[in-house]
């Protein structure tokens, strides 16, 4: 299979990422500040899901198929920077409401 064949068959769910995508960086652009870290929060613990997700699927994927393997581990790499950077903001937004000495 090449990659136009890989294209015409998931071209449904190819629109649906593109469109997600369209939606969430509406949704998140439209989020006040206040709800940042409750929000950031529950976007790390999805992402913790993805990664272990990613970690199975590379597991069950056939040794040869470079596209699965190359895609799982982007993945895996994608929701880890994203988890680590979203603890890292949200510590960073806690610190601000603690009392300076």
């Amino acid at each position: 299979m090449d990659i136009a064949d890989f294209f015409i068959q998931n071209k449904e769910f190819i629109y649906v990422v593109i469109l997600s995508i369209f939606l969430g960086v509406e949704m998140i652009s439209n989020v006040p500040a206040v709800l940042h870290t409750p929000l950031m929060s529950g976007a790390n613990a999805i992402h913790g899901v993805v990664i272990i997700g990613a970690i199975i699927v590379m597991g069950l994927a056939d040794p040869n198929d470079y596209l699965a393997l190359g895609l799982g581990f982007l993945a895996v790499v994608m929701g880890t920077l994203n988890v680590v950077g979203g603890f890292v903001v949200t510590n960073r937004m806690l610190e601000m409401f603690k009392k300076r000495k």
